[in-house]
């Protein structure tokens, strides 16, 4: 049996079935992806501690499917926290990576990615991070997602900020700009000020040169530019530094120094590479500012431009009138 075959043991964890395909485009094992994250685990740990997590999952003979909450069979020593979820009204059991046994466990659980909260569970909805996604408007346009990610760049250096930068793993690239969460007790970053300043930093990205970059939600309004997408924030989560990612050939968020964006591919970093690359080092944590205050006028800004999301909903809405009346 190939179960029996491919089984051992790690740190008390049950690890089957290691040689069986991810997926056919995969080009890795289930092996390839415990092996992996047990490597990269003191380096990806941080990211997920204390944070309700969503993984994709791939499973054999079934499609990938993103699980918040955990299954009736997880082990008693998974750490989990319920959060209730209102979209769906019911209380969500996410699972708490904190260790290495937990992510060996996910890990066995053919769990690819790993998506985090933006805030710990404490407070899902206090961010420790602001965060910028930018989204190429095709599969080959890595370069251009470079051009706009220098923008973000001097965006944050003119409002006095500074971030890290990494791939996204698939096709785009991730900012993050750590920023100060109130921990002495005062409201230093809310929700609603992050999530305004993020608004405002992709604003002041677009303007720098809106020839290639653009905050515009609706797809067909983008005109073939980059999509920096402001929208991170809240109880939203994204895929954590060093997470894989289920694309061919099993890329990794990988993160980089920003001098180096212009000299790489986001598929130069897979479960295959990657180790090699980080030659024992931890960029994430040393490209890492410290937490930053958020400018007054940042946020300011920021307050005055509608949220995309919603803002795209009642867009969509008066297109669909028109649509309407002109077919009437």
């Amino acid at each position: 049996m190939t179960g029996v075959a491919t089984s051992e043991q790690r740190d008390g964890v049950d690890l089957t079935n290691l040689d069986e395909p991810l997926t056919p485009e995969a080009n890795a094992t289930k092996r390839d992806l415990v092996d992996y994250l047990d490597a990269v685990a003191d380096r990806m740990l941080p990211g997920l501690t204390g944070r309700p997590l969503t993984v994709l999952r791939v499973l054999r003979g079934r499609a990938p499917f993103m699980q918040k909450n955990v299954p009736k069979y997880t082990p008693d020593w998974v750490r989990t926290v319920s959060l209730w979820a209102e979209a769906s009204h019911r209380e969500v059991h996410y699972a708490l990576c904190d260790d290495r046994r937990t992510l060996l466990w996910l890990a066995n659980q053919r769990a690819v990615e790993y998506h985090p909260t933006l805030g710990l569970a404490e407070n899902v909805y206090r961010p420790t991070h602001l965060i910028l996604d930018l989204d190429p408007p095709g599969d080959d346009d890595f370069a251009a997602v470079v051009a706009v990610a220098h923008l973000v760049r001097q965006a944050l250096a003119d409002s006095g900020l500074a971030g890290a930068v990494k791939t996204s793993g698939a096709k785009g690239i991730h900012v993050f700009v750590p920023v100060d969460t109130g921990d002495t007790g005062d409201t230093a970053a809310p929700v609603e000020d992050v999530a305004a300043a993020t608004r405002a930093l992709a604003a002041r990205a677009e303007a720098l040169n809106p020839d290639i970059a653009t905050t515009a939600f609706i797809v067909e309004d983008r005109a073939g530019k980059v999509f920096v997408d402001s929208t991170r924030a809240g109880g939203a989560t994204v895929a954590a530094a060093y997470s894989p990612r289920l694309r061919p050939g099993t890329p990794v968020s990988f993160p980089l120094d920003w001098s180096d964006l212009d000299r790489v591919s986001p598929s130069d970093f897979t479960v295959h590479t990657a180790l090699a690359l980080l030659d024992g080092h931890d960029p994430w944590r040393d490209s890492m500012p410290t937490p930053q205050r958020l400018p007054d006028d940042l946020v300011a800004q920021g307050r005055t431009i509608p949220v995309a999301r919603v803002a795209a909903m009642h867009e969509g809405k008066r297109r669909a009138r028109a649509r309407r009346a002109t077919d009437g």
